[in-house]
């Protein structure tokens, strides 16, 4: 949603050896630990009753999340921060597991079975629902949440919902889209039926994705910005500003529905305060000011965390990586020789470092990150390996190929500028890329933004950006949602500020592996997964990025928070956090 966190997907294991590792040079004692649990029969809702209910979460973030829109929106404190503010017609669920994987309902009574062969889907809408305005929830509010997808430019219309009857027609005239023949209504028996012009085995989880927020069919068919549109979830958002910070009270009009795909919240309020820097938000909980910060923990606060505070930190796996992402279509970049230049120099092991070593983070060397469907061990780029001849893992720098394929390229001495956030541990991977780029010979520089211009910048081409410092998150469990959302044609919007595909990537061949990669889906899981893998390795020969890191969270909240759930999809649930 995952820049990072553009919106996320997670995976847990056992931590023994890791968090050892991190706490070893103190001799402290280990971080609470996610482990790997099976899904639990579903629980029974919470009452008004319940002791936990109350009081006010008080949250801190360094900067904020820029527009509130629900279907603009790809920065994943927004998306955090709103899961309990917006659903869909299904969800993923709210619940602990490495078995909370398939969909179930929210909205929607039930999960459908595919019809037509896989082309056509019928929901039957859950009664007496209402926004938080008051206003009931029909059906016609789901069909103009989907036309408004593509009126709005959301980032994954194209990605993610162009396989709907009549979305072709709103992608290439996004101000009059109708989808029409695409979805189909009935109020009184409050039916909607979709209608696909091709099978997509991704569609249900899509219909789950954040970007498929219902909202009210009254909504601007523009991004709304700083103000929230109405949502049906447990909160509403009653103050925001950009500058200072956040605040969701309760929606009076919830009523819960599906404890597992929108259970309903403890706490009366959820307050975030924006502009602290890391280091003052770790001293604020500690001193029990805050409840929970959406970065990371400094990496010098690390060790006294864990001697200290072992027991008010979550660390957890995340489908998340940083990479660079090189316009193909400007110089330097748009030489194939100079985009692999890049990926044989860069020093991966220094991006290791700066996220905290290898307890925390894994050098990445390909476009899927590890865990995810269709991950296959590659490196086409280090030491002693080639696109043709790859190796399991990165090793090292290779440094002798990587000049020799600039100087084949005749794009020494060019200028390039690095566009980076200025957040957290983009400053020094910025560094490096441009010590990187020196000593191959270009006349390197960086340019710092906060994220939330960044991230827009970076992704319009008509602000000619050469290197795009970012980094993406899953926004379900799958190949596609790193592959296609970031390197197909579909995903490549010039002149606009949602266009995920930030290297305008576009090779008609790669884009036909992966439709065939996300057909074979429906008829055969192995072999959808062999396929991504085979696309994975056809983008990184043709490097329109360059991997750099995967990493773990290490989450820290305060002694007064209680009942922490950590989720495949939504990493820390704040509507379930208690508070004392």
């Amino acid at each position: 949603m995952r820049g990072v966190r553009n919106m996320v997907q997670k995976r847990f294991f056992s931590m023994g050896s890791v968090l050892a590792a991190l706490c070893a040079a103190s001799g402290s004692p280990t971080f609470a630990q996610v482990e790997p649990t099976t899904a639990p029969a579903p629980r029974p809702a919470p009452t008004s009753s319940d002791s936990h209910k109350g009081g006010t979460l008080k949250l801190a973030a360094q900067n904020s999340g820029g527009t509130l829109d629900p279907q603009v929106s790809y920065i994943s404190l927004i998306k955090q921060l709103e899961t309990s503010v917006y659903d869909g017609l299904l969800a993923f669920p709210k619940f602990a597991g490495s078995k909370a994987q398939p969909v179930i309902t929210n909205l929607a009574e039930a999960v459908p079975q595919p019809e037509d062969g896989g082309r056509t889907y019928r929901f039957t809408l859950r009664p007496n629902l209402h926004f938080s305005n008051g206003q009931v929830v029909n059906v016609e509010d789901v069909a103009a949440s989907f036309r408004r997808l593509f009126k709005v430019g959301s980032p994954t219309a194209g990605p993610y919902y162009s396989h709907i009857v009549g979305a072709d027609a709103c992608l290439h005239d996004p101000a009059h889209c109708t989808l029409a023949g695409g979805i189909e209504t009935d109020r009184a028996t409050r039916t909607i039926t979709f209608h696909l012009t091709q099978p997509d085995a991704e569609f249900l989880d899509r219909l789950a994705w954040f970007h498929a927020a219902i909202l009210p069919a009254s909504t601007p068919p523009h991004d709304t910005g700083n103000t929230a549109p109405p949502g049906t979830g447990p909160y509403r958002v009653t103050r925001y500003d950009p500058a200072t910070g956040m605040v969701l009270e309760r929606n009076p009009y919830f009523r819960e529905w599906a404890h597992d795909a929108q259970p309903s919240g403890y706490v009366d309020a959820i307050q975030v305060t924006f502009g602290l820097d890391p280091e003052g938000e770790v001293t604020a909980i500690e001193n029990g000011q805050y409840d929970w910060m959406y970065e990371d923990v400094p990496l010098d606060r690390l060790g006294e965390v864990g001697s200290r505070y072992a027991g008010q930190v979550q660390i957890y796996t995340l489908l998340l990586y940083y990479y660079a992402a090189l316009n193909v279509r400007i110089a330097p970049f748009n030489s194939l020789k100079a985009r692999q230049a890049l990926n044989y120099a860069i020093n991966r092991h220094a991006m290791v470092i700066y996220h905290g070593g290898a307890a925390v983070a894994t050098p990445l060397c390909q476009l899927l990150p590890q865990g995810a469907p269709g991950y296959e061990p590659n490196c086409a780029y280090t030491k002693g390996a080639s696109p043709a001849h790859p190796l399991p893992q990165w090793q090292a720098p290779d440094l002798e190929e990587a000049r020799k394929l600039v100087r084949e390229s005749g794009t020494a001495g060019q200028k390039v500028t690095i566009i980076a956030p200025l957040e957290g541990r983009y400053a020094p991977m910025a560094m490096e890329l441009r010590s990187t780029l020196a000593s191959l010979g270009y006349e390197a520089s960086v340019r710092s933004m906060t994220q939330t211009v960044q991230f827009p910048y970076v992704q319009n081409s008509d602000n000619h950006v050469q290197i795009a410092l970012t980094g993406w998150n899953a926004d379900y469990p799958s190949a596609s949602t790193f592959l296609q959302t970031l390197f197909a044609c579909a995903s490549f919007r010039p002149h606009s500020d949602n266009s995920p595909n930030m290297s305008a990537f576009c090779n008609p061949d790669i884009d036909a592996l992966m439709n065939k990669a996300s057909a074979a889906a429906l008829t055969s899981p192995a072999e959808s997964t062999k396929g991504w893998a085979e696309v994975d390795r056809a983008l990184m020969a043709q490097a329109p990025a360059v991997p750099l890191v995967q990493i773990k969270r290490v989450s820290l909240l305060s002694k007064r928070t209680r009942n922490a759930i950590v989720t495949l999809n939504d990493e820390i649930l704040l509507s379930q956090l208690q508070v004392r």
